[in-house]
Protein backbone atom coordinates (compact mmCIF):
# COMPACT_ATOMS: atom_id res chain seq x y z
CA UNK A 1 0.00 0.00 0.00
CA UNK A 2 1.25 3.47 -0.91
CA UNK A 3 2.43 5.34 2.21
CA UNK A 4 0.16 8.25 1.31
CA UNK A 5 -2.89 5.98 1.64
CA UNK A 6 -1.45 4.11 4.61
CA UNK A 7 -1.58 7.32 6.65
CA UNK A 8 -5.37 7.29 6.38
CA UNK A 9 -5.57 3.75 7.77
CA UNK A 10 -3.20 4.69 10.58
CA UNK A 11 -5.17 7.87 11.31
CA UNK A 12 -8.42 5.92 11.58
CA UNK A 13 -6.88 3.27 13.83
CA UNK A 14 -5.27 5.91 16.06
CA UNK A 15 -8.54 7.80 16.27
CA UNK A 16 -10.29 4.56 17.18
CA UNK A 17 -8.31 4.09 20.42
CA UNK A 18 -11.11 4.46 23.03
CA UNK A 19 -9.19 6.22 25.77
CA UNK A 20 -12.30 7.13 27.75
CA UNK A 21 -13.42 3.49 27.82
CA UNK A 22 -9.93 2.25 28.76
CA UNK A 23 -9.34 4.90 31.44
CA UNK A 24 -12.64 4.23 33.20
CA UNK A 25 -11.80 0.51 33.20
CA UNK A 26 -8.33 1.27 34.58
CA UNK A 27 -9.91 3.35 37.36
CA UNK A 28 -11.97 0.35 38.38
CA UNK A 29 -15.20 1.37 36.67
CA UNK A 30 -17.50 -0.53 34.37
CA UNK A 31 -18.32 0.11 30.71
CA UNK A 32 -18.58 3.90 30.30
CA UNK A 33 -21.06 3.31 27.48
CA UNK A 34 -23.50 2.05 30.10
CA UNK A 35 -23.04 5.11 32.33
CA UNK A 36 -24.51 8.60 32.13
CA UNK A 37 -24.96 9.72 28.53
CA UNK A 38 -23.19 6.59 27.23
CA UNK A 39 -20.53 8.71 25.54
CA UNK A 40 -16.84 7.72 25.83
CA UNK A 41 -15.68 11.35 25.79
CA UNK A 42 -14.18 13.47 28.55
CA UNK A 43 -17.41 15.09 29.76
CA UNK A 44 -19.18 11.80 30.50
CA UNK A 45 -15.99 10.27 31.93
CA UNK A 46 -15.62 13.25 34.29
CA UNK A 47 -19.19 12.97 35.50
CA UNK A 48 -18.92 9.25 36.18
CA UNK A 49 -15.25 8.57 36.99
CA UNK A 50 -13.93 11.86 38.34
CA UNK A 51 -11.93 14.89 37.23
CA UNK A 52 -8.60 13.08 36.84
CA UNK A 53 -10.08 10.41 34.58
CA UNK A 54 -11.85 13.10 32.54
CA UNK A 55 -8.71 15.21 32.19
CA UNK A 56 -6.69 12.20 31.04
CA UNK A 57 -9.39 11.33 28.51
CA UNK A 58 -9.43 14.88 27.18
CA UNK A 59 -5.64 15.05 26.82
CA UNK A 60 -5.26 11.62 25.24
CA UNK A 61 -8.18 12.07 22.84
CA UNK A 62 -6.64 15.36 21.68
CA UNK A 63 -3.15 13.82 21.54
CA UNK A 64 -4.18 10.95 19.28
CA UNK A 65 -5.65 13.45 16.81
CA UNK A 66 -2.52 15.58 16.92
CA UNK A 67 -0.22 12.58 16.44
CA UNK A 68 -2.29 11.19 13.56
CA UNK A 69 -2.02 14.45 11.61
CA UNK A 70 1.65 15.00 12.53
CA UNK A 71 2.46 11.48 11.34
CA UNK A 72 0.68 12.17 8.06
CA UNK A 73 2.91 15.20 7.58
CA UNK A 74 6.06 13.17 8.24
CA UNK A 75 5.10 10.23 6.01
CA UNK A 76 4.02 12.29 3.02
CA UNK A 77 6.59 15.08 3.30
CA UNK A 78 5.73 16.70 0.00
CA UNK A 79 4.26 19.91 -1.31
CA UNK A 80 0.87 18.25 -0.89
CA UNK A 81 1.42 17.20 2.72
CA UNK A 82 -1.32 19.55 3.96
CA UNK A 83 -3.80 17.67 1.74
CA UNK A 84 -2.91 14.41 3.46
CA UNK A 85 -2.82 16.05 6.87
CA UNK A 86 -6.37 17.24 6.31
CA UNK A 87 -7.45 13.81 5.13
CA UNK A 88 -5.82 12.22 8.18
CA UNK A 89 -7.66 14.71 10.38
CA UNK A 90 -11.00 13.60 8.95
CA UNK A 91 -10.16 9.91 9.34
CA UNK A 92 -8.91 10.33 12.92
CA UNK A 93 -12.16 12.06 13.92
CA UNK A 94 -14.21 9.37 12.16
CA UNK A 95 -12.16 6.75 14.01
CA UNK A 96 -12.98 8.37 17.35
CA UNK A 97 -16.67 8.59 16.52
CA UNK A 98 -16.91 5.11 15.02
CA UNK A 99 -14.12 3.00 16.58
CA UNK A 100 -13.63 -0.48 15.21
CA UNK A 101 -12.70 -1.70 18.71
CA UNK A 102 -16.10 -0.74 20.21
CA UNK A 103 -18.40 -1.83 17.39
CA UNK A 104 -18.52 1.75 16.07
CA UNK A 105 -19.90 3.12 19.36
CA UNK A 106 -17.58 6.08 19.91
CA UNK A 107 -17.54 9.64 21.18
CA UNK A 108 -18.60 13.00 19.83
CA UNK A 109 -15.18 14.05 18.60
CA UNK A 110 -14.67 17.42 20.29
CA UNK A 111 -11.26 16.80 21.87
CA UNK A 112 -10.00 14.78 18.90
CA UNK A 113 -11.13 17.53 16.52
CA UNK A 114 -9.16 20.11 18.48
CA UNK A 115 -6.15 17.79 18.43
CA UNK A 116 -6.18 17.24 14.68
CA UNK A 117 -6.22 20.96 13.97
CA UNK A 118 -3.30 21.81 16.25
CA UNK A 119 -0.68 20.96 13.57
CA UNK A 120 -2.82 22.58 10.87
CA UNK A 121 -3.85 25.88 12.46
CA UNK A 122 -3.17 26.29 16.19
CA UNK A 123 -4.56 29.83 16.11
CA UNK A 124 -7.98 28.51 15.09
CA UNK A 125 -7.84 25.92 17.88
CA UNK A 126 -7.03 28.65 20.41
CA UNK A 127 -9.95 30.75 19.16
CA UNK A 128 -12.31 27.75 19.39
CA UNK A 129 -11.19 26.99 22.96
CA UNK A 130 -11.69 30.63 24.01
CA UNK A 131 -15.16 30.59 22.45
CA UNK A 132 -16.02 27.32 24.24
CA UNK A 133 -14.88 28.78 27.56
CA UNK A 134 -16.90 31.96 27.01
CA UNK A 135 -20.10 30.07 26.16
CA UNK A 136 -19.71 27.68 29.11
CA UNK A 137 -18.96 30.54 31.49
CA UNK A 138 -22.08 32.40 30.37
CA UNK A 139 -24.59 29.56 30.07
CA UNK A 140 -22.95 26.63 31.90
CA UNK A 141 -23.69 24.10 29.19
CA UNK A 142 -20.61 22.16 28.09
CA UNK A 143 -22.50 20.76 25.10
CA UNK A 144 -23.58 24.24 23.98
CA UNK A 145 -19.95 25.37 24.10
CA UNK A 146 -18.94 22.40 21.96
CA UNK A 147 -21.75 23.04 19.46
CA UNK A 148 -20.92 26.73 19.08
CA UNK A 149 -17.17 26.07 18.84
CA UNK A 150 -17.69 23.34 16.23
CA UNK A 151 -19.94 25.60 14.17
CA UNK A 152 -17.42 28.45 14.36
CA UNK A 153 -14.31 26.36 13.60
CA UNK A 154 -14.64 26.55 9.78
CA UNK A 155 -14.82 30.34 10.08
CA UNK A 156 -11.74 30.43 12.32
CA UNK A 157 -9.81 28.18 9.90
CA UNK A 158 -10.85 30.34 6.96
CA UNK A 159 -9.72 33.53 8.67
CA UNK A 160 -6.59 32.30 10.44
CA UNK A 161 -5.09 29.51 8.30
CA UNK A 162 -3.56 32.01 5.88
CA UNK A 163 -4.56 35.56 6.94
CA UNK A 164 -5.73 37.73 4.02
CA UNK A 165 -5.79 34.61 1.81
CA UNK A 166 -8.39 31.89 1.44
CA UNK A 167 -7.13 28.44 2.53
CA UNK A 168 -6.97 25.60 -0.02
CA UNK A 169 -10.40 24.20 -0.89
CA UNK A 170 -9.62 20.80 0.65
CA UNK A 171 -8.76 22.46 3.97
CA UNK A 172 -12.09 24.30 3.95
CA UNK A 173 -14.08 21.22 2.90
CA UNK A 174 -12.32 18.96 5.41
CA UNK A 175 -12.95 21.44 8.21
CA UNK A 176 -16.62 21.78 7.30
CA UNK A 177 -16.97 17.98 7.19
CA UNK A 178 -15.44 17.57 10.66
CA UNK A 179 -17.62 20.37 11.99
CA UNK A 180 -20.76 18.75 10.57
CA UNK A 181 -19.81 15.36 12.03
CA UNK A 182 -19.36 16.90 15.49
CA UNK A 183 -22.68 18.74 15.20
CA UNK A 184 -24.50 15.59 14.09
CA UNK A 185 -23.05 13.73 17.07
CA UNK A 186 -24.51 16.47 19.30
CA UNK A 187 -28.02 16.16 17.88
CA UNK A 188 -29.42 14.68 21.10
CA UNK A 189 -27.77 17.49 23.09
CA UNK A 190 -29.42 20.05 20.81
CA UNK A 191 -32.80 18.44 21.41
CA UNK A 192 -32.28 18.56 25.18
CA UNK A 193 -31.09 22.16 25.02
CA UNK A 194 -34.25 23.12 23.14
CA UNK A 195 -36.39 21.18 25.60
CA UNK A 196 -34.56 22.71 28.58
CA UNK A 197 -33.53 19.31 29.96
CA UNK A 198 -29.79 19.43 29.25
CA UNK A 199 -27.56 19.10 32.31
CA UNK A 200 -25.71 22.25 33.29
CA UNK A 201 -22.02 22.19 34.11
CA UNK A 202 -21.44 22.82 37.82
CA UNK A 203 -19.04 25.74 38.19
CA UNK A 204 -17.88 27.58 41.31
CA UNK A 205 -20.04 30.63 42.11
Amino acid sequence: MNAHWLVLVIAYLMGSIPFGFLIVKAFGGSDIRQMGSGNIGAANVTRNAGLLAGALTLLLDAAKGYLAVSLASRLTGSSESIRWMMAAAVFAVIGHMFPIWLKLQGGKGVATSLGVFLPICPEAVAAAVVLWLAVVACWRYSSLGSIVAAAALPVFIYLLYAPRHAPPAYVTLGTVLISLLVLLKHRSNMERLIAGTENRLKLPD
